[in-house]
């Protein structure tokens, strides 16, 4: 049977436990360390990419290269420090972008 292989990336402490899920983790500490791992992981069929918030932030066209295309979604989650809010950004960005309208906060900005 095929498995979808799911990959996280981060800082250590942020992603050691979705090891325990079964999880592949890269831990990283730098940028252009992530943005190259993002794309070997893409080459390798990785289907999903968790990734830190704290680590994504620098990785702005690294990301919006795999937006176009069906594989992998790269989907931000928050640091062991907390949410920069950058995961929910997105996903209102992309409600707005399918349905023209922010249903999920009612704010513009």
């Amino acid at each position: 049977m095929y498995m979808s292989k799911i990959g996280v990336i981060g800082d250590r402490d942020s992603i050691l436990g979705f090891k325990t899920l079964g999880l592949d983790i890269f831990p990283v500490t730098e940028p252009e360390q992530a943005a190259r791992l993002v794309h070997r992981l893409a080459k390798e069929n990785y289907v999903v990419i968790f990734m830190t918030e704290a680590i994504a932030k620098d990785l702005g066209e690294t990301i919006e290269r795999y937006k176009t295309v069906p594989y992998p979604a790269i989907i931000l989650i928050p640091g062991n420090q907390g949410s920069m809010g950058l995961g929910m950004k997105g996903i209102r960005e992309n409600v707005e972008k399918a349905i023209g309208a922010d249903i999920l906060f009612g704010e513009r900005g």
